[in-house]
């Protein structure tokens, strides 16, 4: 194994799994359904959040949702009425519920009166700051602060949304920011986003990402957290400057298929 060459395996790695077919049973497949851009931003973000437990059920979940908004999730969200907003009461995943759901609603329908785009819920305080110098960890302290900034939110909800404040590794939000932001042309990653660059994304990470970077000496802190996050970023920087999040593929798929 002396001559193993951890960049080559896992840029062969991220050329297998990088690609249309890893989408069918991800739950990135529920934002591809769309076309629309708020469409695709608001069921990004929920199927991010909701990204825990077996994928299928989680796929299914949203597919559901989906449904309860009538099939146009942005359109339900800028034009419901009191009213329609009981078709959305029951829903349930794991320990996100409809008290949950209906403040995620709320949210959004406050944010897209003022903004054309989530991004710009993740670029406060750093509007006017050049992509390549974005603080991702100052993007989500600043996202859950103004999430949670509407009147009488539910303190259950805030258990949803992670920040690096709580030491979190904000595994389903650097996911979904991975979603929005990277650029390739494989055709699984969206790139609608241009504000941030991906070389400023953090690695998502979860168990399975965990076990296969700590193999590599990739991870070397004790503890999951937003640290040893940040450690893993730092370490796929230096085999890709422009772009260490496509690592994700390699290093999630190697976890979850249990290769290494």
């Amino acid at each position: 194994m002396s001559d193993f060459n951890i960049q080559e395996f896992l840029d062969s790695k991220v050329v297998e799994y990088n690609q249309p077919n890893f989408i069918a049973n991800d739950p990135i497949c529920i934002p591809h359904l769309f076309t629309q851009k708020q469409d695709i931003e608001i069921m990004g973000f929920i199927a991010s959040i909701l990204a825990w437990g077996q994928r299928i059920t989680i796929i299914n979940k949203c597919k559901e949702l989906i449904d309860r908004m009538g099939g146009n999730p942005y359109d339900f969200i800028l034009n419901h009425q009191e009213n329609d907003l009981k078709s959305l009461l029951g829903f349930k995943h794991r320990t996100f519920n409809d008290t949950d759901l209906l403040y995620f609603v709320e949210f959004f329908k406050y944010h897209y009166s003022r903004f054309g785009s989530l991004e710009d819920a993740f670029l406060i305080g750093q509007e006017k700051v050049l992509p390549n110098q974005i603080s991702i960890e100052k993007s989500l302290n600043e996202f859950k602060q103004y999430f949670f900034s509407l009147p009488d939110f539910p303190l259950r909800t805030k258990k949803h949304v992670s920040s690096p404040a709580q030491r979190s590794t904000c595994k389903r939000l650097n996911m979904f920011l991975r979603w929005m932001v990277r650029q390739d042309d494989k055709g699984v990653d969206f790139g609608i986003w241009n504000r941030i660059a991906p070389s400023q994304l953090i690695c998502p990470c979860d168990v399975h990402v965990e076990r296969v970077a700590r193999k590599f000496h990739l991870i070397t802190l004790d503890k999951l957290n937003w640290k040893a996050a940040v450690e893993l970023t730092d370490h796929l920087l230096l085999l890709d400057r422009d772009d260490p999040v496509k690592y994700d593929f390699a290093l999630f798929s190697l976890g979850v298929e249990r290769e290494m």
